[in-house]
Order: C-alpha cells, then structure tokens, then sequence
C-alpha cells in the first residue's frame, strides 16, 4: 500500500507533536515535514512533495487562506486540509476558494482529521459533523426570516445526481463516465444547477450541498 505523505503546518509547537503522534499510529501515514507560519508551509510545500496538507488558518507571517492560494496554486496535487476555531460560513468560503478539499474545527481535530485525510486522497470533500450541522441549520433559519423557498425542489432528478458528484469533487469527465452521459451533457447539467441555485463558482456549489448534508 503506498504511504500517504503529510506535511503539518501550524504555529504551534505542541500541535504539531499532538497531530504527528495521532498520524503516525495510523498505518500507511508518513509525516514528512513540518511548518510553523504560512511562508515555512508554502516552501516546503514545494520540495516534500506531500500529498496532503494539513493548515492552520491563523498562521503568522502568511496567513492560511493565502498560503492555501499558493500552495493550490503551486503543487496542485497537493490536498489541503484546513484546521480552523472558527465555525463559520465565511471561513469556510474563503478556505474552499482558496483550494482546501476539507475544512476541520480545532477541537474537532482527533475524531476527524484521519477520516478527512482518507476522503481528501479518494479526492472528496470532508468537513466537521459540528460545521454541517451549522451551516443546515443557519440556511433553514435564514431562508425562514426570508420567507423563502430553498431552490433545490427546482432541480431535476438527474440535476439532483450530478450536483451531489460535482460536491464531492468529481469532475465533469468522471460524472460523464459514472452517468454515461456526455461531457457536454454534464455541462449543461451543472449550468442549470448554477442558475436555478443562484450558485456562481465551484465552492458555493460544495458549501450548498454542505448546508443540504449532501456531503460531510
């Protein structure tokens, strides 16, 4: 079984030991490097060739979101986990923007970070139970103040299926493939979706189906 290398990357010290000894008892984990700011990360980044980053959004120097940018942009094979205390659909956002595949709470860190570093290498999203239960129940909340209706009751069934794969990272090749459909056809699927959920870019589209717990 090939080794998962990961590199750490928080500002401090007694985390990273916390998270290296949770992730080495794991079989097949390799810890390869550690960074204490986000520039330390973004460098090392580039020469460990990880194949997962786990990243503290409040870094100095760099803060996380920017090294996130970076390091998405740089070694894009890279899956990026993002270790954060806030409980927050604007974080998340920003984070998912920036090219994070999982988006953990601190406090979180030692029940999940293992089962978000195991659906980050099969390429799908990962976010804390505590953050999909947040963001459901702030949509409710909002879209009853609004007197609105959620737009999902708008989606075709087929609509319905492609959504729930383009959320959990798959591309529009791979639903083509799992559909058999055409890559033309899946683009047009997702448009529809984009419209019909007032959805513009690829991260709101995964934090939708987060508040739908579609995806976790």
């Amino acid at each position: 079984m090939r080794r998962v290398r990961i590199l750490l990357a928080d500002d401090h010290t007694v985390i990273r030991q916390g998270l290296r000894l949770l992730l080495e008892r794991e079989p097949g984990f390799e810890v390869v490097g550690e960074a204490a700011d986000g520039r330390q990360a973004v460098a090392l980044a580039g020469s460990v060739q990880a194949d997962v980053l786990i990243l503290d959004l409040a870094m100095p120097n760099l803060n996380g979101i920017e090294a996130a940018r970076q390091i998405a942009s740089r070694a894009p094979a890279t899956a990026i986990v993002v270790l954060s205390m806030h409980a927050d659909e604007s974080y998340l956002l920003q984070a998912l923007q920036a090219g994070a595949r999982a988006y953990l709470l601190k406090d979180s860190a030692d029940t999940d970070l293992v089962a978000a570093i195991r659906a980050v290498i099969e390429g799908k999203a990962f976010f804390s139970p505590a953050i999909s239960r947040l963001l459901a129940d702030d949509y409710v909340r909002r879209l009853q103040e609004r007197g609105a209706h959620d737009s999902y009751e708008l989606l075709t069934a087929r609509e319905r299926e492609v959504l729930q794969l383009l959320a959990e990272g798959k591309s529009n090749k791979d639903v083509a493939t799992l559909l058999n459909l055409s890559p033309y056809t899946v683009e047009t699927h997702r448009a529809n979706i984009m419209q019909k959920l007032n959805l513009h870019n690829a991260p709101e589209l995964v934090l939708y189906a987060v508040r739908k717990g579609m995806i976790s």
